[in-house]
């Protein structure tokens, strides 16, 4: 466990000034995938929330969809790429083994001044990538930073696997942080964990050095992404409901300071239970899964830019973003926005 603490209120806040988002215009309903394995519309909606999902084209790539997102949130910001200090992309599934996704969004964006990488803590990635940012905006030392969600994550799902193919679709989230001086917004405090002992949860095991592309697998599937669904959902509400009340306790927050909660959006059940211990009411948790499914490291930037654009957080509102995924990982974010 590693909280992110200053003694002291730093100098320096980051602050969101830009957001976008961005997904395929395919979409697979649920009766479409009733079509492709022994399910249905009622199934899938009673146990995840879920109605539809987005599916990237042949032609579109993890940083395809990230750069469109970045471009919205650039342009929210009225920021210049070519200004840019740092880019980090929250992925699981990157253009490819290397360079990273990121790179491949600074040649898009023209950001040549920017410094770049990608992250690896799925689910978590967005809300590590911001608390990493935290950091080197509140030490002095860049002045701005994008960071994003991007995977397309339909990509590595097994379609005969009816457990798991239901849960996923494709998009990418950004947002530009830029310093200010100004301690009445930006990022107030993150707190992050992880828990390596229960990698076997969430995990895509091929191709890596452990099963390396040269070597016939033992099991095909490894090269699809593998659930233990009744783990991870316990996990999930406990971690979620962890970091929420981490934040909380250190900031010296009640229900009432907060306007929304924006969680990954993994299963509206999940989401829910978390909600109900943390005695949030429905209008200050935010679900979008119905339209998105599971994004993976893209769902909160997708939901903040959704919930932002839909008027139902403005500038001021103290705002939690927390995520749960493979590793385990888990942590949270506090924003005046």
């Amino acid at each position: 466990m590693n909280k992110l603490t200053n003694d002291r209120a730093p100098a320096y806040r980051a602050v969101i000034t830009g957001y976008g988002s961005y997904a395929p215009e395919k979409i697979l309903t649920n009766d479409n995938l009733a079509k492709m394995v022994d399910t249905s519309d009622e199934w899938i909606t009673t146990r995840t929330g879920i109605k539809r999902r987005h599916i990237a084209s042949d032609s579109e790539t993890t940083a395809s969809l990230a750069t469109e997102a970045a471009k919205r949130a650039l342009a929210e910001a009225k920021l210049d790429a070519k200004k840019l200090d740092l880019i980090i992309v929250g992925t699981i599934t990157p253009e490819m083994v290397f360079p990273s996704t990121a790179s491949f969004v600074q040649r898009s964006l023209g950001a040549k001044k920017a410094w770049v990488f990608d992250l690896a803590a799925a689910c978590s990635g967005f809300v590590y990538g911001l608390s990493i940012v935290q950091q080197y905006i509140e030490s002095g030392r860049l002045n701005n930073a994008l960071v994003i969600g991007a995977e397309t994550l339909t990509k590595i799902t097994n379609w005969q696997d009816r457990t798991s193919c239901i849960l996923f679709g494709d998009g990418a989230g950004a947002v530009v942080l830029e310093r200010t001086d100004d301690g009445r917004k930006g990022i107030m405090y993150s707190t992050m964990f992880s828990d390596g002992e229960r990698w076997e949860a969430l995990n895509c095991q091929a191709y890596g050095s452990r099963y390396p592309a040269d070597k016939k697998l033992d099991e095909p599937n490894k090269i699809y992404m593998e659930i233990k669904g009744r783990e991870v959902y316990q996990q999930a509400v406990r971690r979620i409901v962890e970091a929420v009340t981490d934040c909380m306790e250190h900031c010296g927050l009640t229900n009432d300071d907060i306007a929304m909660v924006i969680s990954h959006q993994m299963n509206a059940r999940i989401i829910e239970s978390a909600a109900k211990r943390l005695n949030l009411p429905d209008e200050k948790v935010y679900l979008n899964i119905a339209e998105y499914g599971n994004t993976s490291a893209a769902s909160v930037p997708i939901a903040f830019d959704g919930c932002a654009r839909e008027g139902k957080i403005k500038r001021g509102d103290i705002v939690i973003f927390v995520a749960f995924g493979a590793g385990l990982t888990w942590g949270a974010n506090v924003i005046q926005f």
